[in-house]
């Protein structure tokens, strides 16, 4: 199946995926609040949480890296090969990126609601969903899956 009805994405996902490392930091850090650093793991998922809800409110892809069902669920194969070494760790090094403010807002609330479960929590949570559940294990999610299922489910 292909996107011809989605829009691509401006932003790739290692963009989106420094931007919550970040985002993660400067919460610990400056607003003082109890988290520990996002593993590989639950960004993966964040990043999941993020484009399914970009394209449910635009009809745009966040961003058009592939998003991939793996074993423990949806997974950006580009952002796990960046962030591998840190195995199951807190990812504590990340790059700043600038991205546009309605973004960034649509980004904070995806935090806001996920960011608040464990990885495993997450994990369990994307293998209740029709876009995984549907999809051949190490096949690409086809992102008018996820856009059905997150209108139908998360954005109204």
């Amino acid at each position: 199946m292909t996107c011809v009805d989605i829009i691509d994405g401006v932003y790739s996902a290692n963009d989106i995926a420094n931007w919550f490392l970040n985002y993660n930091f400067q919460l610990r850090e400056f607003e003082d609040e109890d988290t520990d650093n996002i593993s590989n793991l639950k960004l993966q998922k964040l990043l999941y949480y993020a484009q399914g809800t970009f394209l449910a409110i635009h009809n745009q892809k966040l961003f058009n890296d592939p998003i991939v069902a793996w074993k423990h669920g949806p997974v950006v194969e580009s952002v796990y090969q960046n962030f591998k070494s840190y195995g199951a760790s807190g990812i504590d090094q990340f790059q700043e990126v600038k991205l546009d403010d309605e973004t960034v807002d649509l980004l904070i609330e995806v935090y806001d609601v996920f960011g608040k479960y464990s990885a495993w929590g997450l994990r369990e949570m994307t293998h209740q969903e029709d876009p995984w559940k549907n999809t051949n294990q190490s096949d690409v999610i086809d992102p008018r899956l996820i856009k059905k299922y997150f209108e139908e489910h998360y954005v109204s």
